[in-house]
């Protein structure tokens, strides 16, 4: 799960906040609050990956729905093994009423296990009104609405030192071709354009994701991410050449990507906004901001900055992430209350809550922009919002984790290896195809 180990893992180390494995906390209705409030007396319990800030802001959310309806609500976080803790707690028969799913994958899966309840009207109503259907879509599985997309992801942002690029005398660039040329500037005034996190992996699928959205389409990433067409097919092959235009060019990237394969993610934002800079651009998503202004101490607006993930031969500009979505397991002890909270965080009102507190983006439409804490903030919601029905969720985390999510094999190792020998893509596109087949097939 990139985007859930991802998310948590810089709220604790980034953001320095604590940890909980299995934090549990009851909220209780503030006082004064109007009488008849229709959950008066239940009890509703949610789990979810989130800790250290993540959790604490979520459960300002459940107060506000708490204050709202009555009822009180109990947090459970699930560490890493959400799936585990969720199974083990039904065959308990002590489970929680909502989860909220990191992945569409997620979803899926407690769907065909029969573990969901569909989502009811009064949630798929506001579901549809306030969010682009595509949301709607990766909540559903066999045309069933199950989870409703609380919390998302831009996962389409390059941070650059507006320092060094103001220094090479470059723009931010629209189209990947004025990218490969801004770099060449920023390497002629002498420093390297782009710090890569290659050590894990996971970064390079979302760099490979980024161009194939855009270079081939949405319908031919739908395919792709499904297996429907082969990783040999002559999309992805020229996708991995067009990556390899970067990755291959030892001006880019420090060391070249012999290097690039010993950075962690949090080494590749500080090789850009550490006290000792070596590049100038980074490519990740909005959660780079938090190392950022939390390890880094560096002042997002001012010292970081992003654009969005260039254009790639005339296609849009993609728009690529993830997002964590609520569903109501049938196994929970309060349906009602469980359908009335997911139907809560499909409003304004709850997103509100967390967008004021920060860390946060709503794929709901009609949330003010203007609650968002800083403009950076605004402006990846606001791109999140425009993509509409062309935003795509992380291929990978909707791929079988032996081949999307596994360090050391499948993807992750395809890419890693195309990295340290980028003149290659058939030879990549190969590997990738047998790593697909055999992970599909199990």
């Amino acid at each position: 799960m990139k985007l859930q180990r991802t998310t948590t893992a810089l709220a604790a180390a980034a953001l320095l906040a604590a940890t909980a494995t299995a934090c549990a906390g009851g909220t209780t209705p503030g006082s004064g609050e109007a009488a008849g409030r229709e959950l008066e007396g239940q009890s509703v319990s949610v789990a979810a990956v989130w800790t250290g800030t993540e959790q604490e802001a979520f459960k300002k959310v459940l107060d506000a729905f708490s204050a709202k309806t009555g009822a009180t609500t109990t947090f459970i976080s699930t560490g890493d093994n959400l799936s585990t803790l969720v199974g083990s707690k039904i065959a308990g028969g002590d489970a929680m009423d909502v989860v909220m799913c990191p992945q569409p994958g997620v979803i899926q899966q407690f769907a065909q296990q029969g573990w969901l309840s569909p989502l009811a009207p009064g949630v798929t109503a506001a579901a549809k009104a306030n969010f682009a259907p595509v949301w709607s879509s990766l909540g559903s599985v066999d045309g069933t609405q199950y989870g409703l997309y609380f919390k998302a992801a831009d996962k389409s942002t390059i941070w650059y030192s507006p320092k060094a690029l103001q220094n090479a005398g470059v723009q931010p660039p629209a189209t990947f071709a004025e990218l490969l040329k801004a770099g060449k500037a920023v390497a002629d005034s002498g420093t390297a354009p782009f710090a890569v996190a290659g050590q894990a992996g996971w970064p390079l699928t979302d760099w490979f994701e980024n161009v194939y959205l855009s270079q081939a389409g949405p319908e031919m990433y739908d395919k792709l991410t499904k297996h429907q067409i082969p990783w040999t097919d002559p999309s992805v092959v020229k996708a991995l050449t067009t990556l390899g235009t970067l990755f291959g060019d030892p001006t880019m990237i420090p060391g070249g990507g012999h290097a690039a394969l010993q950075s962690d993610f949090p080494a590749s934002v500080a090789q850009v906004f550490g006290p000792k800079p070596t590049a100038a651009m980074t490519y990740e998503g909005d959660f780079v901001a938090g190392v950022i202004s939390g390890d880094l101490k560096r002042t997002i607006g001012t010292d970081a900055a992003f654009f969005p993930f260039p254009a790639v031969d005339g296609g849009k500009a993609p728009v690529m992430g993830g997002g964590d979505a609520a569903v109501v397991l049938k196994a929970g002890k309060n349906q009602a209350a469980a359908q009335k909270l997911v139907e809560f965080l499909a409003s304004p009102e709850a997103a509100a809550v967390w967008a004021k507190a920060g860390g946060f983006l709503s794929p709901n439409k009609a949330v003010d922009p203007a609650l968002y804490p800083d403009d950076t903030t605004r402006r990846l919601a606001k791109s999140l919002i425009d993509a509409g029905d062309g935003f795509r969720f992380d291929m990978s985390d909707q791929t079988p984790a032996a081949f999307g999510g596994t360090a050391g094999s499948g993807e992750w190792k395809a890419l890693q290896d195309f990295l340290a020998n980028p003149g290659d893509a058939q030879g990549a596109a190969a590997k990738l195809e047998a790593e697909a087949a055999k992970a599909y097939k199990g």
